[in-house]
């Protein structure tokens, strides 16, 4: 593992999208099968904040889910690379991350929990993906690249450690920072606390994570074509947003996603990748509250 003076970009190490794609899909299926675990294990908290996995020393975690004996917490360990079973009962179970189809993840993951006495009734089927296969029927999603797991993990941690910062500054209602299975993206998302106009069309999910207006930073992982990026957009957008000038330069804003994007490789690349990041999440944060009136005096930490 890295040490604290190796280079920056090995600090950030690389992600480009050819290269683990395969891996990068797989992988965002696994997580679901869990992240879904948590879901039906767990009660409903505002805008699904009982859904997420959390950035942990070792990967990915549920953190602890409540069951009928007690608590129990699914890891995805990207050191050892096994997915890791525990139990506040004491038992420890461990299935090997390596090549393997989504089918065999799924079944060998319901096994582990049935013979431990947990068996969660979840909808088997990709959430916000095109074309989903359901999870007992996928052979066709089957890569592992260890070394690209593990570099997606050390990214997280970097970004994790920054978000969190960022997220300190703020004392108005924050959400954790958390890693959404069904985006495949580490977020935090700030509230001024006014209800949001509802959005047409949207859906219960929609709806209940957009209730109230937003303005909310990620880290996603890439794909259709993209590499990895930062993000960051307002919900509702005020007017203005789209042209507003934000730091650092490469910064842009995409017409089709309504969002400001900062390409992983850039942060990676600058002199100095945490100014560089801190400089979007404070200058898109920036942007958008003065924009939409919010009581900044109010919502921030002197």
């Amino acid at each position: 593992m890295m040490k604290n003076d190796e280079p920056r970009n090995e600090i950030f190490p690389p992600l480009p999208l050819a290269e683990w794609e395969a891996t990068k899909d797989t992988l965002h299926l696994w997580t679901q099968i869990v992240g879904k675990i948590r879901l039906v294990q767990t009660p409903l908290t505002n805008h699904f904040w009982n859904v997420p996995l959390y950035v942990s020393a070792r990967g990915l975690t549920t953190s602890a889910m409540p069951y009928e004996r007690g608590v129990f917490e699914i890891e995805f360990d990207f050191i050892e690379h096994n997915l890791v079973i525990k139990t506040s009962a004491g038992e420890i179970k461990t299935i090997r991350l390596e090549p393997k189809t989504v089918a065999r993840f799924y079944e060998e993951l319901l096994a582990t929990l049935r013979d431990i006495g947990i068996e969660p009734q979840i909808r088997a089927i990709p959430d916000e993906i095109p074309d989903p296969i359901p999870f007992a029927e996928d052979t066709t999603h089957k890569s592992y690249d260890a070394e690209y797991a593990a570099r997606f993990w050390r990214a997280l941690i970097q970004v994790d450690k920054i978000f969190s910062e960022f997220r300190s500054q703020f004392i108005g209602k924050v959400s954790p920072v958390h890693f959404f299975w069904g985006s495949f993206d580490l977020a935090v998302t700030r509230f001024n606390g006014e209800p949001a106009p509802e959005r047409a069309d949207a859906d219960s999910i929609t709806r209940e994570a957009y209730s109230h207006a937003v303005i909310s930073h990620g880290f996603w992982l890439g794909g259709g074509g993209m590499d990895a990026a930062f993000y960051s957009y307002a919900a509702p957008e005020p007017e203005g947003f789209k042209t507003a000038r934000v730091k650092p330069e490469k910064a842009f804003y995409s017409t089709e996603m309504n969002e400001f994007f900062l390409m992983y490789e850039d942060v990676r690349q600058a002199a100095n990748p945490k100014a560089a990041l801190m400089d979007f999440l404070n200058s898109t944060y920036d942007a958008a509250a003065n924009l939409a009136n919010w009581k900044r005096d109010e919502l921030e930490r002197k």
